[in-house]
C-alpha cells in the first residue's frame, strides 16, 4: 500500500522541516578551539562536524549506524538508444544487489550500514527475496513522446521515499546514504538539470555508463528535443520531475525530505543523487542545510548541479558508478570528524599550554 502524498500534504511536510540548530554549531566551534591542536587546523573536518551538530542539535553528534537506500527504477527513454546497456540490466543488477555482489554491498559491509533495495519502478517483476516493493509503475514513459509520469505518480514516489527514510530512522539509523539503479537515469537526470538550469545541453550531457562519442551526440539530441516537446517549467520542480524525471529520483527527493523532517543528515552521492538533491532544494531551500555531498563524479553535469546548490564535495575520485558508492566511501571521513570532537583531549585536560594571545 503506497503512502499517498497530495500537493497539500507535500507542502505541509516541507513546512514541518525544522531549521538547523545554529547554537549547537557555535558550541561545537568553541569546543573545537579548546582541543589540543592549532585552531582550525583540521580544516574541512571541523566544518563537517559543526554542520552535523547543527543538523542533529547535539553537541557531540553521532553518525553510526548509517543506512543506505538504493532506489531502482526503469526509464522509457531507453527505447531511444541513449544507453550503452539494455533495460533488463536494471532488474539483473537489483538481483545482484540482493545477493551481495555489487560494489555498494562491499562498501555497506565495510562501514556497517543497513542496506535496503527499493523497487520503486522497475519495468519487470522482481521476485528475489529481500527487495522492498514500492513500485509506482513499471518504468516511466518515453519522455520524448509523453510525460515521464503523472503528477500523482510523482507524488506517490516522493511519499514512498519519505516513508522508507522514516522507517530507517525508526530502526535507529543516524545517517542516510542514497543510491540508485536504473538504466537510462543519467538521461533523465541530465534532462532535469538542463530544464532547471536552462543551460546549453552540451554543458550537461555526458557519456553516462560508457556510451561512444557518436551515441553521446545522439543522447544530447534526444534530450534537447524531449525538453522542447515536454516544455517543463524551470520554476516548478514538480513539473520538471513529472515531465522528464525518474521514479528513483522522486524516491530520493522524498527520502531527503523525510530525513530533514527528523533532523537526520543525508550524504548525497554522485550526479543522479545531486540532481535529486537539487529538486528537493527547489521544493524547500532550507533542506540544503541537512545535506552533505559525498563526492564529485566524472559526469559533466555534476559540477553544474553542485554549483547550483553552492556545495562542495568531500571526495573527487573520478567515480561514475552510482549506487551510493561515492557517498559510502566518504562516510568514514564524517565519522572521523565526530570521533575527533568526542575523543581528543582539551589543552586543559591534557595539561598542554594553549597558543599565546597577541598581548602575551
Amino acid at each position: 500500500m503506497q503512502k499517498k502524498v497530495g500537493n497539500g500534504i507535500l507542502l505541509k511536510i516541507i513546512d514541518e522541516i525544522p531549521p538547523v540548530d545554529k547554537d549547537a554549531g557555535n558550541d561545537i566551534r568553541s569546543y573545537l578551539n579548546t582541543l589540543t591542536k592549532p585552531q582550525g587546523s583540521l580544516g574541512r573536518l571541523e566544518e563537517l562536524v559543526i554542520q552535523l551538530g547543527e543538523i542533529t542539535g547535539s553537541r557531540f553528534p553521532e553518525v553510526s549506524p548509517p543506512g543506505i537506500i538504493v532506489f531502482a527504477a526503469d526509464h522509457g527513454i531507453v527505447s531511444e538508444g541513449v544507453s550503452a546497456y539494455p533495460q533488463e540490466v536494471t532488474s539483473q543488477m537489483v538481483d545482484n544487489f540482493l545477493h551481495g555482489g555489487a560494489a555498494i554491498n562491499v562498501l555497506a559491509k565495510q562501514i556497517g550500514a543497513k542496506l535496503e533495495i527499493v523497487d520503486i519502478g522497475v519495468a519487470s517483476t522482481i521476485e528475489t527475496e529481500g527487495v522492498i516493493s514500492r513500485k509506482v509503475r513499471n518504468g516511466t514513459e518515453n519522455f520524448l513522446k509523453k510525460d515521464a509520469m503523472s503528477k500523482e505518480e510523482a507524488l506517490t514516489a516522493i511519499g514512498a521515499g519519505i516513508e522508507i527514510s522514516e522507517q530507517f530512522i525508526d530502526d535507529g539509523v543516524k545517517y542516510l546514504i542514497l543510491g540508485e539503479m536504473g538504466i537510462g537515469n543519467t538521461t533523465s537526470s541530465s534532462a532535469i538539470l538542463a530544464a532547471l538550469s536552462q543551460v546549453d545541453i552540451h554543458e550537461v550531457v555526458d557519456a553516462g555508463a560508457g556510451i561512444s562519442a557518436e551515441q553521446m551526440i545522439h543522447k544530447q539530441r534526444i534530450i534537447k528535443q524531449a525538453i522542447f516537446n515536454r516544455n517543463p517549467n524551470p520554476e516548478d520542480p514538480l513539473d520538471v520531475l513529472v515531465k522528464v524525471g525518474g521514479l528513483e529520483i522522486a524516491g530520493k527527493v522524498g527520502a531527503i525530505l523525510g530525513a530533514a523532517i527528523h533532523r537526520k543528515p543525508v550524504l548525497i552521492d554522485g550526479f543522479i543523487s545531486t540532481v535529486a538533491a537539487l529538486l528537493a532544494y527547489k521544493l524547500s531551500p532550507h533542506v540544503k542545510d541537512y545535506m552533505i555531498i559525498g563526492h564529485q563524479s566524472e559526469e559533466r553535469g555534476h559540477k553544474l548541479a553542485l554549483d547550483m546548490l553552492q556545495m562542495k564535495p568531500i571526495l573527487n575520485l573520478n567515480l561514475r558508478l552510482g549506487e551510493g558508492t561515492g557517498a559510502a566511501l566518504a562516510f568514514p571521513i564524517l565519522e572521523s570528524s565526530t570521533k575527533i570532537l568526542k575523543e581528543m583531549a582539551t589543552f586543559s585536560s591534557a595539561g598542554v599550554a594553549g597558543a599565546k594571545q597577541p598581548s602575551e
